[in-house]
């Protein structure tokens, strides 16, 4: 058992940075330290009691770091290698796998329960159980993750690009890919312009759409989504007009043909949907709230459209996710636009605060 620093909350309290104990790990576990991590906004969400409500927690999914041990089951990764978390795996026999039709793979599926799959945790404080939001917990020096729920990377990655890949700039881009699959030509609409937005924007770009409508309230996302591929803005703000309207204005009264849902606003559900084509459009669910049941519009659905959840886009987490954190090393993507602010472990409270500036996309959290 060793000690390391990690961030830990309890449901309506602040973050805090506790010394705890980490566990080596089992059989088909790696215990990996960590090089940097990054804040989606599921780490926000989980401290409201979201997808969870088992307390305390430690927080982080989104981060890259080097394997310090192994288990003496775990074949396919060394002590050394450079590897980046996912919070579903990928065991390519099952129904799900082979089917090639989904991303949920049925022998790794997304821990709900923020526990390890033997349902037991290798953090404790005080002797205390710590809880994970799904698989892991990267915003701590050390953390222990089942073998195949970790991919492995090219060691000389840039460390932070690695741990945006992880999870929301991958989330955007796979629902663009490999949920919507965007047709060569189509006119795509993504509501919010973060991480997770401008995966899609980027990703809807690689596949060839023509037209891609931004929607943002946020002024300054508006150069920042001309770096990933938009060919239009809308800020809701500035017009009495909905969003879905406004849509409908640039698309010749017709509407896209694929919108991604990226706030997780639940207002926004049926904006999206209603903000395509009657009879084909298809919306993609990706972001996330705190809310479990949201508002539906019945003529928003009722007249032919698609409306699709969406869990890590639609990525496998091998034969999907290698893909990208290759061209992500190639610097394929812009994904210097998405690092705009930095902070060590120890001030993780000033990480929060800096979300809220407009000019925020991503904070990245420096190990020690």
């Amino acid at each position: 058992m060793s000690k390391t620093s990690e961030i830990i909350t309890c449901k309506g309290k602040p973050v805090t940075v506790e010394e705890i104990q980490v566990d080596p790990p089992k059989a088909t576990e790696v215990r990996v330290k960590m090089l940097c991590a990054s804040i989606c906004s599921t780490d926000i969400s989980s401290t409201k009691g979201f997808p969870h409500t088992n307390f305390p927690i430690a927080l982080g999914h989104e981060g890259v770091g080097i394997i310090e041990s192994v288990g003496d089951q775990v074949t396919n990764l060394k002590e050394g290698d450079v590897v980046i978390p996912t919070y579903i795996g990928e065991c390519q026999e099952c129904e799900n796998c082979v089917s090639e039709k989904t991303n949920l793979c049925m022998t790794y599926p997304v821990r709900w329960t923020g526990l390890m799959p033997d349902n037991t945790s290798r953090m404790s404080i005080r002797g205390e159980r710590i809880y994970h939001i799904f698989s892991c917990a990267t915003w701590s020096e050390y953390m222990v993750s089942d073998a195949n729920y970790v991919l492995k990377v090219d060691p000389t990655i840039d460390r932070a690009h690695a741990s945006f890949i992880s999870c929301g700039f991958s989330t955007g881009f796979g629902a663009a890919w490999k949920e919507a699959k965007v047709e060569s030509g189509s006119t795509v609409a993504v509501f919010g312009l973060g991480a997770v937005g401008l995966g899609a924007v980027i990703g809807s770009k690689m596949q060839g759409a023509s037209r891609i409508i931004g929607i943002d309230t946020n002024e300054n996302k508006r150069a920042k989504g001309e770096a990933f591929g938009i060919t239009d803005f809308i800020n809701p703000g500035d017009s009495n007009k909905s969003a879905s309207e406004l849509v409908k204005e640039l698309s010749g009264g017709m509407g896209a043909d694929y919108s991604f849902e990226c706030t997780g606003v639940s207002t926004l559900l049926s904006e999206s949907l209603e903000a395509t084509k009657i009879g084909t459009g298809k919306a993609i669910v990706i972001g996330v709230g705190i809310e479990i049941t949201l508002p539906l519009g019945l003529f928003a659905i009722l007249l032919g459209r698609t409306l699709k959840g969406s869990v890590f886009g639609g990525l496998r987490a091998i034969s999907d996710l290698s893909i990208l954190a290759d061209k992500g090393h190639k610097k394929e993507f812009p994904l210097q636009e998405l690092f705009t602010h930095e902070v060590t472990l120890a001030d993780i409270n000033k990480a929060f605060e800096l979300l809220k500036q407009p000019n925020c996309v991503k904070v990245v959290i420096n190990m020690p």
